[in-house]
């Protein structure tokens, strides 16, 4: 039975869908105006790996990850790269999807813009103005925070402390224009130079919060199964989120609330981020290693914790992700003298870990205690790769379970088969010299394939290979 941690009740609970066999999640997406860097693709691919497995346990999952397209950074890039703001976002857009794509991130079931919910957005807020909850102040409209009963409940912060907190987060002008320094923007009147929208309260656009709530009830409903995101958007973010949607549905707007914990750089585990100038761009990580590695790194940590980003944790990774391959390339290999049929004995295995992983990964996405149950299935495959009689049947059983355990980590061994196709035919061909003793035929084979980073490693049962 599936288990979540629900930050909002800080506690595990049996998840339970609105629809059977139907998740609908809403993930918080970037930005777009500049590159990701290693901490925002920790949070796509945390909930990557969440929607893998919700797949793997039989479910359809719904998954919206909105893009905002709007707003001063992206003016502020448009500026600095003398482009428009459509042209920013267009560019970082692509720039996210060919990284995100390098991850082996499924794209979203859609992955709206908030400019295309506009007209939305304004009557979102035109309904909370008319039931009280909002206001307008010269072309900006701010929300009644205190109005919402429940405001500070997910944070889990009383409002006083909320206060404090806000005051310090705005501008005093700001502050001046609001009824109470904890009411935040739904709507901001058009600076100069910004891009803006005519609405009832002159032209502007929307607040950032804003933007989310329209577009999961858009595209989800008014009530939704799971909401995701980094930590560090519990508050205000998220907690904003809820006070107007529920504000203007009456409904409750999320069942779970899931959090991602941050990516940490260097001795003192400093959070990674663009404002303290310490990040690494997923463009440049994937640039220098690969991609699974990265990806395997990113996706071997429970979701919830911290990821101490280090290049010996991605080389870890990457030693780890060759086991893997090394493992299915061995056993694929015996199929050349493997004879036909079952083997009882690993068909109950396959069984027993594919139940001790759904356990596993049932208590919260516990990946780590996956890991645990993947590596004795790798030791399992190994051993029997090293067997005198192996079935054919049986190995196409344990490669498709390793294939499908790992797909849920977000790695792909399948497109190494072509790599595998030649490597074998080479391998075939210099056994075929050693058997005739033509040795020079057959050291140049190996010599071919050492340049190639291929390693042969003779055995009783065959010619074994591994890259380097």
């Amino acid at each position: 039975m599936l288990r979540v941690y629900n930050t909002m009740t800080r506690q595990k609970e049996t998840f339970k869908t609105l629809q059977p066999n139907v998740v609908k999640m809403y993930v918080c997406g970037p930005t777009v105006y500049n590159y990701i860097h290693i901490g925002n693709a920790r949070s796509a691919v945390a909930f990557d790996t969440i929607r893998r497995y919700l797949e793997f346990r039989g479910y359809r999952v719904d998954y919206i990850s909105n893009f905002t397209d709007i707003g001063e950074k992206l003016a502020r890039t448009a500026e600095a790269e003398q482009i428009s703001v459509a042209a920013v976002a267009a560019k970082y857009i692509a720039i996210f999807n060919e990284d995100t794509g390098a991850l082996n991130i499924e794209p979203a079931t859609y992955h709206p813009r908030a400019t295309e919910s506009i007209p939305e957005i304004i009557a979102f807020v035109s309904d909370l103005i008319d039931k009280g909850y909002a206001y307008e102040v010269e072309g900006d409209v701010y929300f009644r925070a205190r109005r919402y009963t429940n405001y500070g409940e997910l944070s889990h912060q009383p409002l006083d402390r909320l206060e404090v907190g806000a005051s310090q987060r705005t501008a005093d002008e700001e502050t001046a224009r609001k009824e109470d320094p904890v009411d935040f923007a739904l709507w901001k009147a058009q600076k100069p130079g910004e891009v803006a929208w005519d609405s009832p309260w002159g032209p502007g656009s929307p607040g950032w919060h804003i933007e989310c709530s329209v577009m999961a009830g858009k595209y989800l409903g008014e009530t939704i199964d799971i909401h995701g995101g980094g930590e560090d958007l519990a508050f205000p973010h998220h907690e904003n989120e809820i006070a107007q949607s529920e504000s203007h549905t009456g409904k409750k707007f999320v069942n779970y609330w899931l959090h991602n914990g941050f990516v940490t750089i260097g001795h003192d585990d400093e959070k990674m981020s663009k404002s303290l100038g310490n990040f690494v761009t997923a463009h440049e990580v994937l640039a220098k290693y690969d991609h699974q590695a990265v990806r395997f790194f990113m996706s071997a940590t429970h979701y919830r914790r911290p990821i101490r980003y280090t290049e010996d944790g991605i080389e870890e990774a990457l030693n780890e992700v060759q086991r893997f391959k090394i493992a299915r390339a061995n056993l694929l290999y015996r199929r050349r003298d493997a004879i036909a049929g079952v083997d009882q004995q690993i068909t109950a295995a396959i069984a027993t870990a594919r139940e001790q992983f759904i356990e596993a990964m049932d208590d919260d996405f516990n990946v780590q205690n996956g890991l645990v149950v993947l590596h004795d299935f790798l030791r399992l495959m190994n051993n029997y790769a090293a067997e005198e009689i192996v079935h054919l049947d049986s190995i196409i059983d344990l490669v498709k379970q390793l294939e499908t355990f790992l797909s849920i980590f977000g790695v792909n061994l399948a497109q190494e088969d072509h790599l595998n196709s030649d490597v074998a035919d080479l391998i075939v061909q210099r056994n075929v010299a050693r058997a005739a003793k033509d040795y020079a035929t057959s050291d140049r084979i190996r010599d071919e394939l050492a340049a190639q980073g291929v390693i042969l490693e003779d055995t009783p049962q065959g010619t074994r290979w591994r890259q380097q």
